[in-house]
């Protein structure tokens, strides 16, 4: 019976009437002892200088509880790389293949943007359900709306179902944005947490990379935009049936036990068992130890109590999602979408010769975006979360006001904007890029986890989607210059705020972080 529970994770939850007492949570941990837990339960099981005994883990066994999730991370960026390219072959009337390619460019603006309105929806949903459904059946379904989204814009025989598939495949990008780093951040051993979390941003600029890459490859094939948007749907497959096959979410099934949602031996025993599994054969001694120790934490900070809306806005939440929604808001507002909007005029008039051709360009830049999330991954855990936010954010600073003083006073060096675009686009990915998914995975409390970190991602896409939208009015109203000057006041701002709130969270473990820095 634990094994089957254990291998359906959440779908195993029994009720159990009665709300599990400190004393219960004692009589349910034979390893460690009733005496030891009484003490772990009056004193948090915190280790400021980092120093953990029982967080035993195999590197190979923990690949795979990051593989499938970061395939939804692989899956949107693939969207944002195919879209360029689909949008260009749905226009021609040569290769769209259809009667209606007459696009107006609002038509093209609602199949670009239809995703991206879908994971509004999607992160809205997520609100709502995350909890119940648990990380693990969130990815599934997340997984399913990426597999029909991607059919139903394949076969689309007008442009109303095509925005349709969009809008489906964008719930998914809703749904897997949030869970993904969830399950990471809850099965990755502390010490690999931030470069697991990290390699999913990876993921996402790869996923560009491939979309850009097989969009190129499609664009003057008959039908070509077809093709594009079915080349997702394999992957979206074996997602599906990775995060079938993974167990559920360890900390979650805890969080269940502690809360009353099933029986607290059986639910203990299930989450020891998803941990060897998710830790491989050398945590199968340790496993007891730590599950008696997340629940010991869990009980001390007062997870017991199911959250209410309300609680979102008080106390360690509050500042839980001042700290993360500042950052997702601040990764989007700082010009990320703009920037990379000039990258096309700016190669050109650098004179290169494949700067006509964006789809080139994309891919150029998506090989820079690669190359810095890898040294962010590397070096996240290694150099800490603050320093390489204070670095890159700096870095970014400094682009931004070379490129207004590229529109304003150096419209003859060239240099200075293709500079300033490649350090730009470095330092995001160095800092904001990984770093924002990465934080907000880790600060928010266990049983506010879900919620929080869907308003998180609401605020996220939200900005985005603003961003987009104002760009273009704004840069009629004030100009490239004044605009990109404007985005540097903005990134200084965003300096100020991680130096003095966000604080600094490797070597911590999750219930650590929540005692520590909330």
């Amino acid at each position: 019976m634990t094994v089957i529970n254990a291998l359906l994770g959440e779908e195993s939850m029994a009720s159990d009437p009665e709300q599990p007492t400190l004393s219960s949570l004692v009589k349910s941990s034979g390893e460690i002892g009733s005496i030891q837990l009484l003490q772990q339960l009056q004193e948090p099981l915190l280790n400021v200088n980092g120093a953990h005994n029982s967080d035993t883990y195999s590197v190979i066994a923990a690949i795979l509880p990051f593989l499938f999730p970061a395939l939804g991370g692989l899956l949107y960026g693939y969207d944002i790389g195919a879209t360029s390219c689909a949008t260009i072959s749905v226009q021609s009337a040569t290769s769209s293949g259809v009667s209606w390619y007459n696009l107006s460019s609002v038509d093209i603006g609602l199949i670009t943007s239809g995703s991206l309105y879908g994971a509004l929806i999607g992160s809205v949903l997520a609100f709502n359900v995350s909890d119940f459904l648990g990380r693990r059946r969130e990815l599934i379904s997340a997984a399913l709306f990426y597999l029909f989204g991607a059919i139903i814009t394949t076969v689309a025989s007008n442009l109303a179902i095509m925005v349709i598939g969009r809008f489906v495949y964008g719930i998914g990008i809703g749904l897997a944005m949030h869970a993904a780093p969830m399950y990471i951040a809850e099965t990755a051993p502390y010490q690999i947490r931030g470069q697991l979390i990290s390699l999913k941003e990876f993921f996402i600029v790869l996923g560009m990379v491939g979309g850009y890459g097989i969009g190129s490859l499609l664009v003057d094939v008959v039908a070509g935009w077809r093709y594009i948007y079915a080349a997702s749907s394999p992957l979206a497959i074996i997602m599906a049936i990775g995060m079938w096959w993974l167990p559920a979410s360890p900390r979650w099934i805890l969080l269940c036990a502690i809360q009353g949602k099933g029986n607290m031996q059986e639910l203990k025993e299930t989450a020891i068992h998803c941990f060897c599994r998710l830790r491989g054969p050398a945590s199968r001694d340790k496993a007891p130890v730590q599950v008696d120790e997340i629940l010991a934490e869990l009980s001390f900070v007062g997870e017991e109590k199911e959250a209410t809306f309300g609680e979102m806005f008080q106390g360690k939440c509050r500042k839980a999602l001042v700290i993360g929604g500042g950052l997702v808001l601040f990764q989007q507002i700082t010009g990320q979408p703009s920037v990379l909007y000039y990258a096309s005029s700016i190669f050109q008039t650098a004179g290169f010769s494949a700067a006509s051709d964006a789809t080139r360009v994309s891919i150029l830049l998506g090989l820079l975006k690669l190359i810095m999330t890898g040294a962010a991954v590397l070096l996240v855990d290694r150099l800490g979360r603050r320093p390489l936010l204070l670095g890159g954010v700096s870095g970014m600073v400094i682009s931004l006001f070379l490129l207004g003083s590229y529109y304003l006073f150096l419209g003859n060096v060239w240099v200075v904007a293709v500079v300033a675009l490649l350090l730009y686009v470095g330092c995001y990915q160095l800092s904001f890029g990984p770093i924002g998914w990465l934080m907000i995975s880790e600060v928010f409390p266990l049983r506010l986890r879900g919620r929080g970190l869907s308003i998180a991602v609401l605020v996220n896409f939200g900005a985005n989607a603003l961003v987009t939208f104002a760009f273009s009015p704004l840069e009629a109203l004030l100009g490239a210059g004044i605009l990109f000057y404007v985005f540097g006041v903005i990134a200084v701002v965003s300096l100020g705020f991680i130096f003095f709130v966000v604080p600094e969270t490797k070597g911590l473990t999750l219930e650590e972080i929540e005692a520590n820095c909330l």
